[in-house]
């Protein structure tokens, strides 16, 4: 009997400390684009949703405000007890830095986030989530120097981030080292920043400007921008009766979204927010750069428009696998 009394308070105890020790974390995203833009808005969302599912969390997200608001939006998740901030994009830095240095006890995982912002959060509080720029940019920029006619291609951006340069300077390369292997010479023109990720009407003014010189492939880093931009673009295909100017979309695969886009620059932001949920469920968060590469299978190339040739398509996927075995342009 006494025997069953110890066992049936050690089982009780047990039961209690999981009951203690068991907890509902929480992540909340903040957005200055609309989760419903179609393009980095929307699956930067989805890379919280999947990875919340993944790991038991529940999460909130606020968008569509204002870089003024970033800070108290910020604090406000903080205050109310979310374990985990995911800021999805280097412009939140500044915000970020100064909410970590109050609130020691919250992680912050910042996608895009440079190599040096961790070591400036004075708490380890900061993980900086960094897909490889150069690679995205050739992952699109390989697509654009094969399917180019005019031999003029155009970017667009958001606003003028080292994240966003470096996907540029990427696309380029790319673009004219797969050009030069087919005998042509590519002009990437002058890269235009919106100074927004929201502004579609931005996106459609650059488009139609770029289009009158001459560029016939488009590749983007620049949210609802850049859904602007592909509205031009498929109205001037439809004013020609032929879809002739095209768009590579990234971070999600959108092919389909819209007539224009061929291809996408795919990145599964999922991986890497789930890899801050890990790190914080163990308590392990914080200091460091978790990097994302066609490698580690973070980035990748998504599904092929038919208005591809089969040719093109059998180079391109070539040229992606000589990426990711670090072979490419060598």
């Amino acid at each position: 009997m006494k025997k069953y009394i110890v066992v049936l308070l050690a089982l009780v105890m047990a039961l209690s400390f999981s009951v203690v020790s068991a907890k509902d974390y929480q992540v909340a995203m903040i957005s200055d684009t609309s989760i419903n833009d179609g393009g980095w808005g929307s699956a930067t969302y989805q890379a919280m949703v999947d990875a919340s599912a993944e790991y038991g969390w529940t999460y909130k997200y606020t968008d569509n405000i204002s870089q003024n608001e970033y800070y108290e939006t910020i604090v406000a998740y903080c205050d109310m007890g979310f374990d985990l901030i995911y800021a999805p994009g280097n412009q939140y830095t500044d915000a970020v830095l100064q909410a970590a240095e109050e609130y020691p006890d919250v992680n912050f995982a910042l996608l895009n986030g440079a190599v040096t912002t961790p070591e400036k959060a004075v708490n380890g509080n900061v993980t900086s989530l960094l897909p490889d720029k150069t690679e995205i940019g050739w992952i699109a920029g390989a697509l654009a120097g094969l399917m180019t006619k005019s031999n003029i291609i155009a970017f667009i951006g958001g606003m003028e981030l080292d994240t966003t340069l470096g996907k540029y300077a990427g696309y380029g390369e790319a673009a004219k080292y797969v050009a030069e292997k087919e005998g042509r010479e590519v002009t990437l023109l002058d890269a235009v920043y919106a100074g927004s990720f929201s502004d579609s009407g931005k996106g459609i003014e650059f488009a139609k400007a770029m289009m009158d010189q001459g560029a016939d492939v488009f590749f983007g880093d620049a949210s609802a921008v850049d859904s602007g931009a592909r509205q031009a673009i498929d109205e001037a295909n439809k004013a020609a009766g032929e879809i002739k100017v095209y768009d590579i979309a990234q971070p999600g695969d959108f092919l389909g979204q819209n007539e224009c886009i061929i291809g996408s620059q795919v990145t599964d932001n999922s991986s890497l927010v789930g890899l801050s949920m890990k790190a914080t469920m163990e308590g392990t968060f914080g200091g460091e750069v978790i990097y994302g590469t066609l490698e580690n299978g973070v980035l990748s190339a998504g599904k092929l428009n038919d208005l591809i040739p089969a040719e093109i398509q059998e180079k391109y996927l070539a040229y992606v696998d000589e990426m990711k075995a670090g072979t490419f342009m060598k």
